[in-house]
């Protein structure tokens, strides 16, 4: 959300002082959360944390509440977050290899330091289409048509929101344009979008059977018509 300066409020005492350093925080899991909260400090500009008196608690004690009640009455003003996981649970993470150029590569380069390809041709496209594209909180986007903007995505992770938009959980057989409309629709985009749609169909039994069946239906339907008209005597 980008903000520098942070005043966080709290309802424990002990917590306050262990992490003001008023306290030492002798239990290892506290000390891993006090760990960690400082080290999220240093990434602001400014932080203080208070104690809030009892008295004054009640906002922070209702809320503290939600998480053992139903969601379904509470207005949409109110954001429940449930934590699936602690934040000082050890994850074990692979190591990848470094991705190499992607089409989102000359445009980075060109908005963050001025650089162009050698190229004269791909310069000046650069340079052209530079104007629609924006660096936001280090990630790209582009100036879209239906949403602000759309978050520039390389055409692997394209791919995988094409999958779920066509056949999994959210998934629907629709039409080229259908589909690639309710991908931009989740706000991201790569340039290959309509074209890896049109390949995705082409290559789906369900997709190339509806054209046939809904050809048929229109025969079928058109033939009904005309022997109404026939047997009425139009």
């Amino acid at each position: 959300m980008g903000p520098e300066v942070i005043t966080a409020l709290a309802n424990l005492r002990m917590a306050v002082n262990q992490i003001n350093g008023s306290f030492e925080a002798r239990d290892q899991r506290m000390e891993k959360y006090v760990k960690i909260l400082k080290q999220l400090i240093q990434s602001f500009k400014g932080f203080v944390i208070k104690q809030i008196p009892r008295s004054e608690n009640r906002r922070a004690d209702a809320l503290s509440k939600l998480a053992s009640t139903c969601f379904d009455h509470l207005s949409k003003k109110v954001l429940v977050e449930v934590l699936k996981e602690r934040s000082i649970d050890e994850q074990q993470v692979s190591t990848l290899s470094t991705a190499g150029p992607m089409w989102m590569t000359p445009f980075v380069e060109y908005l963050q330091r001025g650089v162009r390809p050698d190229d004269h041709d791909e310069a000046r496209k650069i340079r052209v289409k530079a104007p629609s594209y924006a660096l936001i909180n280090r990630e790209l986007y582009r100036k879209g048509f239906t949403t602000p903007w759309w978050r520039c995505i390389d055409d692997v992770k394209g791919m995988e929101a094409l999958q779920e938009a066509h056949v999994r959980q959210a998934g629907a057989h629709k039409g080229v344009r259908a589909l690639t409309g309710k991908v931009l629709r989740m706000g991201i985009y790569w340039p290959t979008a309509y074209q890896d749609t049109t390949e995705l169909m082409r290559k789906c039994g369900e997709c190339q059977a509806f054209p046939q069946f809904k050809q048929a239906l229109r025969y079928h339907y058109l033939t009904y018509l005309a022997l109404g008209r026939f047997i009425s005597g139009e």
